[in-house]
């Protein structure tokens, strides 16, 4: 019998994946067993710091023990009871999402490309019911580089011709404009517009920030032409960008927050669409819906999660770590980094060509970070993560760089 403790163990599961799932990723070739905090524990027994937390999921830390706590409790109890009954658990849950947010009313669901689905239908019910627009005509503006999710309505309006290719036809109903254009957004605004969807940072593309005040200027111009404005925060809100929401930056109230990821602290699928009352109310009995979405235990630890998040201040100290790892990786010199942006602990490194080596190289040292859009590094240690921590991931980053000039 091959002992775990080898490192053939690792190439029998990713042969066995392989073999018996779609190849719809490209996984860096570890496979994880245990996780605790900042760090992950492959199943040869090394330790690596993570620097993705699952696309910001897991800002609260991995196996986080109050949250973990809460699931085993409720799963004892009811896990599931659709939405056929009410649970203990759903008005709690709304309530104090929509407090946290300033928001009125909560629409659950289970993943964030589902709550974007619900954000849309929201946003067009809205524009035939209250702003009056003709049946079938309704318009929504997004952005170049935008990442959604990956249901074929979202993939119809990305700009990114692989995660179209092959899926269409797609639904109308959507114009794009270069994110942090506000001129062009204005050029497209028309009485049948219902709402501008947008990502405050977009980060599938490359950990992009849209210039300074151009939030604000969106907010202003959806007000001014009777537009919702619709803030996908699902990777970038619940204090991952320094701020409970990445729109707080600019003091940006959105028509519609859409979450998801880390709203239950990476223990279980559970996002929402939060919004005013006379938004959400367009939903009537047996028009949305799911089996899942609300149900207990989503619920019960989504809750927790957030209690985690304010009483752990975990967007403080995402704001006050972020900025001295910010400004350390900024200080990175090679020939191959073209730029350094980020906000909190979201960091990218732009580079001139292909990042995988590099993500495969840190890899090596026992630091997973993983590319986007093909040629940026983008770092988003868990929110958790101590200073000591990110002192030696920077150490590991000096090191590969330096190496690869050498």
């Amino acid at each position: 019998m091959t002992s775990l403790t080898t490192p053939s163990v690792t190439q029998e599961f990713i042969a066995r994946e392989d073999q018996w799932g779609a190849h719809n990723y490209r996984p860096l070739d570890l496979v994880i067993e245990s996780a605790q905090g900042a760090w992950v524990t492959d199943v040869n027994g090394k330790r690596y710091l993570d620097c993705l937390s699952a696309y910001s999921a897991v800002n609260h830390g991995h196996a986080h023990p109050r949250i973990l706590q809460t699931m085993i409790e409720q799963a004892s109890r009811v896990t599931l009871t659709s939405r056929a009954f009410r649970n203990d658990q759903l008005g709690p849950f709304c309530e104090e999402l929509a407090t946290a947010c300033g928001m009125e009313m909560v629409l659950p669901m289970n993943t964030g490309a589902e709550a974007v689905e619900t954000a849309i239908k929201a946003a067009r019910r809205w524009g035939y019911r209250t702003k009056g627009i003709p049946d079938g005509h309704a318009t929504i503006i997004a952005f170049n580089g935008n990442f959604h999710g990956r249901t074929t309505t979202i993939v119809g309006f990305s700009s990114e011709p692989s995660y179209r290719e092959g899926f269409g036809p797609f639904a109308p109903g959507f114009v794009l404009a270069p994110f942090g254009d506000i001129e062009a957004v204005r050029a497209l605004m028309h009485r049948n517009v219902c709402a501008v969807l947008v990502e405050p940072i977009q980060c599938e593309a490359g950990v992009l920030i849209p210039p300074p005040g151009f939030l604000r200027a969106l907010a202003d111009l959806c007000r001014e032409h009777e537009v919702l404005l619709i803030a996908d925060e699902i990777q970038t809100g619940l204090g991952r960008t320094g701020a409970m929401f990445a729109c707080d930056h600019e003091d940006v109230k959105p028509d519609m927050l859409v979450l998801g990821k880390a709203l239950s602290g990476g223990f279980y699928p559970v996002s929402a669409v939060v919004s005013r009352r006379n938004v959400l109310d367009v939903f009537g009995p047996g028009s949305h819906g799911s089996t899942f979405g609300g149900n207990p235990l989503g619920c019960a630890v989504a809750r927790t999660a957030l209690r985690v998040l304010q009483d752990e201040h975990l967007a403080e100290r995402s704001a006050a770590l972020g900025a001295w790892f910010l400004q350390q990786v900024q200080a990175l010199s090679h020939q191959d980094i073209v730029d350094v942006r980020g906000r909190g602990l979201l960091v990218g490194i732009e580079l001139r060509g292909s990042a995988r080596p590099w993500c495969e190289a840190l890899m090596a040292r026992g630091m997973l970070c993983k590319e986007t859009h093909d040629h940026v590094i983008r770092l988003s240690p868990p929110l958790v993560v101590s200073k000591d921590d990110l002192i030696w991931a920077v150490q590991q980053l000096r090191e590969v760089f330096t190496t690869a000039a050498a």
